[in-house]
């Protein structure tokens, strides 16, 4: 068990009695905190001496709206969560429905559920690259370009998303027991290409990142995040990672095709802003490797292993709880369920998710302070949290 750790003291005796500490509220409209998000800062200077998050401004009781909707209704309600990777949604929140009906999800829709993940994480992890560029501002020299790039690469994954689905960002692609979609004509030659593509364009990324002098001063030994910390915060995915700490469900707990197609798990051992952009480099081509070993290997067969729903109160669940969780681009998303409530039991009774980003978020009181305002911003982007799945 990891020792509990405890935020040090923040009186103002501890740091220079005689100073004028100035309170500065950053957020919550700010296009640095990547959502409607505030955290009230209390500087010496222009040192951080200690910082406050407030959550909730983007609150829409989506778990609540969820105990009044029928489980067919649910999934493209929780695509919205994140906002950036929702397939990821879709899977965490019908695995659960799935393991309290006992459904076997079908070899071909569970390769396809694994395409998709995949696919969504390359484009997940291209857009933060971006966005994180113009994070670290002017002073990286090439911060819009790279963002650019990032948004040109990403833009393929889309076009396969509307290829499969006909939606470029909200899908409700995912159901009970399946897939509602299954992969059109010259799906697997057009995913091969856009690897290539974006393999191709991965070193030109690292030259204008982890190469480039500027990006190692503003992230090296920035923010950095202890593994034992970490753990007991509940961090996962590529922030845990980045902390040396090799966890990750598709090849611990295995879900999807995963059993079938290992990982190779990226970590890094650094914990600070640099260690958390190379890992999540290092995912993007894991995952355009995972993709690449799937894409040509979709068994045939049926795409969904229940009844075709068509109506929005066909699907009833027996009383029972579970939990289920996938690793989205994030980190554990989880769903925990409580079946036999509703009407009719066609509505969970209670619905709760697991939302990696709001873990994220709980470190930035221990990251912050002792950096300067500028690093706040750099420290927040490498996080990659997303307000909508934080807020809910």
């Amino acid at each position: 068990m990891a020792t509990r750790l405890a935020l040090p003291s923040f009186d103002m005796e501890d740091h220079d009695p005689e100073a004028d500490l100035l309170v500065l509220n950053l957020g919550p409209q700010h296009p640095s905190t990547h959502g409607v998000f505030r955290i009230k800062l209390y500087l010496d200077g222009e040192i951080v001496v200690r910082a406050v998050p407030y959550l909730g401004y983007l609150h829409r009781g989506v778990e609540k709206l969820c105990e009044k909707l029928t489980y067919v209704q649910i999934p493209p309600i929780v695509d919205k969560d994140d906002y950036v990777a929702p397939m990821a949604n879709e899977q965490a929140v019908v695995m659960a429905f799935e393991k309290l009906l006992g459904v076997e999800v079908p070899r071909r829709a569970r390769y396809l559920r694994t395409l998709l993940a995949e696919l969504q994480r390359i484009a997940s992890h291209l857009l933060w690259l971006g966005t994180f560029a113009l994070d670290l501002g002017g002073a990286l020299g090439g911060g819009s370009t790279v963002f650019l790039y990032c948004f040109r690469e990403r833009e393929l994954i889309l076009d396969l998303f509307e290829d499969l689905t006909g939606a470029r960002f909200h899908y409700n692609t995912h159901a009970i027991g399946g897939n509602r979609h299954d992969v059109p004509e010259g799906f697997s030659a057009r995913t091969r290409r856009a690897m290539d593509e974006i393999a191709g364009r991965l070193e030109e990324y690292e030259r204008l990142t982890r190469s480039n002098d500027i990006f190692h001063e503003r992230t090296r030994g920035v923010g950095v995040l202890h593994s034992d910390l970490a753990v007991e915060l509940g961090v996962s995915g590529p922030n845990l990672r980045a902390c040396g700490v090799a966890h990750d469900l598709r090849r611990d707990a295995p879900h999807h095709a995963y059993d079938e197609v290992p990982v190779n798990v990226v970590t890094s051992s650094g914990g600070d802003c640099f260690a958390r952009a190379e890992v999540r480099l290092g995912e993007i081509r894991e995952s355009i490797r995972l993709v690449r070993a799937v894409v040509d290997g979709i068994p045939e067969g049926p795409l969904s292993g229940y009844r075709p729903v068509k109506l929005a109160g066909q699907v009833k669940i027996p009383s029972g709880q579970v939990y289920t969780a996938v690793e989205s681009p994030r980190g554990e998303l989880g769903t925990f369920v409580i079946a036999g409530g509703g009407e009719g039991n066609s509505s969970p009774y209670r619905l709760k998710i697991r939302a990696p980003s709001f873990h994220a978020l709980s470190a930035l009181p221990y990251l912050l302070a002792g950096h300067t305002v500028s690093d706040v911003v750099v420290i927040l982007g490498s996080l990659d949290p997303i307000m909508g799945e934080v807020d809910r």
